[in-house]
């Protein structure tokens, strides 16, 4: 850091250095004075030495807050009788209102000997309002026999800081003193409530009126044109602020930075910073936030380290934009160097930082950043408490997600909805179901959350009536709903809903959207109708690798394996680098067509050329590709050398190709291995049964089938669904749960005894 850093730096320290410089001056003073001690008998020496005291006091309650030289001063008042004088009296009324303290405050208060003046009426006007004591404040002022432009305009910024607008209204009318001040006031007060287009409605007519604004009126009204997006009245504001000769201002240079950051201006924005003589930190935040919002986060840090002061703001902004760009560990990184710095986060950065711990699941990280929250009461706030209840939920720890849940006082909407996912996401769905029932506000986040829980646990009929459901409470559906949605009509083989979906799609007009694009080919492909597929993914104007990878392996599922290599290979010729599950579709491609050297070449090429490394489902392909050729002794070596421990898949495919070439000795050798990895799955049992009842070998089959029945295992019997009038009915082998079963297995009677008797009359 060179010496013009260090200075910077320093400057923030300043004002604290010289308040306290001037607290040691005035007590060696009234040291002296008291020294004296009957010196305080002659009027002249008592005034001097209140008023000593009275600037004593006054340096005291500078920063709000009581400290223990001020409850000093106070009992050395009362003792030497100078607490009855006005303005002694004054200060003391003033530092405890100003602290915060209505009791003390009421004592000195009592301990006055003379009726309040002006400015003590004010003073406790001023103090009841900010403090949210309305009602105290309102009958300070109907009491008060005289008014002026301070009180007047009190009243009117307690009330729009507490959201009272309409009474802050009725005040502002009927004030007689209408100033610069209270009119800038009423107009800080509209855009803290974000009632931007009143704020410039009042704006224009305090121009009316002939008042020139100051530079907290062009601040605000800056703020209002940024927050109703009136960026050309902004422009004009601009000219005003030049010809009144207010531009040098830090705070209207700051709002101006706003402005240009959010027409998306950059440029100016960025010159508006660079021409700026003096600079706080919220001129470098702001620039900081200019360069973060257009996602160069390397020339935002860069700023951020060259910042002379950092504040919560500037801390909280780039830990936010780290999370949002999907750097999670960065975030996470910053807000312990924020810590360690020793500022004390906000609300803002907390929630951001539980996110980022979310995002990359770190319950330790995640849980630390909890105990700070219940450290300074924030465990609490809506916003903190509902990241913390999705962190959890991530984290596979939902009592705590729960706890805290329960714990937040007032629940907003993200927070049911955080912990409504949060039971879908770990396999909890009707908990889930019970929370979303007794929801008394939804909206799509809340459906969505329900739909995607039933998708991914499996409960795709569910998903369907819970989506038509949501069209009867008439909620639009988002792009994440149609998505899930798909999902479920894909894994029923439901076409009719599928294109009755895409109907309500192109209705919204949103079937151009990558997302939705991807999901419908991935829908037809699996319910067999690759025809639309490909129209779908043909018509697409825009796709990225999970588009390319839906049809790829669309194309492969459904026999058409040589043009899923060949779209692989246009994929590549498109410039789109291809991905972990792009290989896992061509691998499985090439599997179906026996495409043995060519898949061998992916497979190299993954780690070679992409910087991919085969993950255990890439291994699975490449043994199942080898042993459908009939390579059983390469796959055999593949998966006991290869660097990750295989999954039972890979197994169970290598298992399955020596039932079909029937080789007796690798088969039992994978079925040894399948069974210890999968000792409650019954395939490795079936396929080694298989295995030797094609060799003849009636006597193994015999002994497998015993050991299964001593173990208590059971082949998985076969399920079957169909559709009729958008209602799913789903079968079993032998099954006789379901409530029409006996008019199911009459019909398969008749059935039997046709095709008998066809039989006979035919042979």
């Amino acid at each position: 850091m060179n010496q013009s850093q260090r200075k910077l730096r320093l400057n923030p320290l300043l004002p604290l250095l010289q308040t306290r410089l001037c607290h040691h001056l005035h007590l060696r003073t009234l040291k002296r004075r008291l020294a004296g001690g009957g010196s305080l008998r002659s009027p002249k020496s008592f005034k001097s030495y209140a008023e000593t005291c009275a600037s004593l006091l006054r340096l005291c309650s500078a920063d709000g807050r009581l400290s223990a030289l001020g409850l000093a001063l106070h009992g050395h008042a009362l003792r030497s009788g100078i607490s009855s004088d006005r303005s002694v009296s004054s200060k003391l009324l003033a530092m405890y209102a100003l602290a915060g303290h209505p009791a003390d405050r009421d004592v000195a208060l009592a301990e006055r000997c003379r009726p309040l003046d002006l400015f003590s009426r004010n003073l406790m006007v001023g103090c009841s309002a900010r403090s949210g004591d309305l009602a105290t404040a309102r009958l300070l002022f109907d009491g008060m026999l005289e008014r002026n432009a301070v009180t007047w305009t009190l009243m009117v910024d307690g009330h729009m800081k507490r959201g009272s607008v309409g009474e802050a209204a009725g005040y502002f009318e009927r004030c007689p003193y209408k100033t610069v001040i209270c009119f800038t006031a009423y107009i800080s007060g509209f855009v803290l409530n974000g009632l931007h287009l009143d704020a410039l409605v009042h704006f224009r007519r305090m121009l009316a009126s002939g008042l020139m604004p100051n530079e907290v009126t062009f601040t605000c009204v800056l703020k209002a044109c940024v927050g109703a997006g009136e960026f050309e009245l902004g422009k004009s504001v601009l000219g005003l602020i030049v010809k009144t000769n207010f531009v040098g201002h830090v705070s209207v240079q700051n709002s101006l930075i706003t402005l240009y950051l959010r027409m998306g201006d950059m440029d100016v924005a960025r010159t508006v910073f660079d021409q700026m003589e003096e600079r706080d930190v919220v001129s470098w935040t702001a620039i900081l936030d200019v360069y973060a919002q257009m996602g160069d986060l390397k020339e935002a840090r860069r700023i951020f380290e060259e910042m002379p002061v950092r504040n919560e703001v500037s801390w909280s902004t780039m830990i936010a934009r780290y999370g949002q760009s999907g750097e999670a560990l960065e975030a996470i990184n910053l807000f312990r160097f924020m810590r360690h710095d020793g500022h004390r986060p906000n609300v803002s950065c907390l929630a951001s930082a539980i996110s980022a711990s979310s995002d990359c699941e770190n319950l330790l990280f995640g849980s630390g950043i909890h105990c700070h929250a219940l450290k300074v009461g924030f465990e609490t706030d809506v916003f903190v408490g509902s990241s913390l209840t999705d962190m959890y939920c991530k984290c596979k720890d939902v009592a705590n997600g729960r706890r805290v849940f329960d714990l937040i006082p007032e629940k907003n909407i993200v927070c049911w909805n955080s912990m409504v996912a949060g039971y879908s996401c770990n396999d909890r769905i009707e908990e889930a179901e019970e929370l979303f029932k007794a929801m008394t506000n939804r909206n799509i986040s809340s459906w969505n959350a329900m739909i995607s829980g039933y998708a991914e646990n499996g409960q795709f009929v569910r998903a369907l009536v819970t989506f038509d459901n949501l069209l009867v409470s008439e909620q639009q559906p988002s792009q994440m709903t149609f998505s899930s949605v798909l999902l479920a009509c894909a894994s029923l083989c439901s076409l009719d809903k599928g294109k009755n979906l895409h109907g309500k799609i192109m209705k919204l007009g949103i079937q151009h959207q990558v997302f939705i694009g991807t999901a419908l080919v991935d829908m037809y492909a699996k319910c067999g109708d690759i025809g639309s597929a490909r129209r779908v993914f043909h018509g697409m104007p825009e796709k990225n690798e999970v588009s390319w990878s839906a049809m790829i392996q669309g194309l492969a599922d459904n026999g058409f394996a040589e043009e899923s290599v060949t779209m692989f290979e246009e994929m590549k010729r498109a410039a789109i680098a291809p991905t972990d599950p792009t290989f896992l579709s061509v691998l499985s491609a090439c599997s179906h067509c026996g495409l043995v050297d060519k898949g061998l070449q992916y497979f190299d090429s993954m780690e070679e050329i992409y910087g991919i490394s085969p993950n255990t489902r890439h291994y699975s392909c490449i043994i199942d590709l080898l042993a459908r050729a009939g390579h059983l002794r390469e796959a055999e070596e593949i998966i006991t050398t290869m660097p990750i421990k295989p999954e039972a898949n890979s197994w169970a495919a290598l298992l399955s190709a020596c039932s079909t070439f029937r080789d007796e000795e690798i088969g039992e050798r994978v079925a040894k291995r399948l069974w210890e990895l999968e000792k409650e799955n019954t395939a490795g049992y079936v396929l080694l049964s298989n295995i030797y009842a094609s060799c003849g070998r009636w006597k193994d089959v015999a002994k497998v089938r015993t050991h299964m029945r001593r173990l208590g295992k059971k082949k998985v019997g076969g399920c079957s669904s169909i559709q009729i009038r958008d209602q799913f009915h789903t079968f079993f082998s032998w099954d006789v749960k379901h409530p029409k079963s006996s008019k199911v297995y009459h019909v398969l009677e008749l059935v039997m005894s046709e095709m008998t008797d066809y039989k006979l009359q035919h042979t």
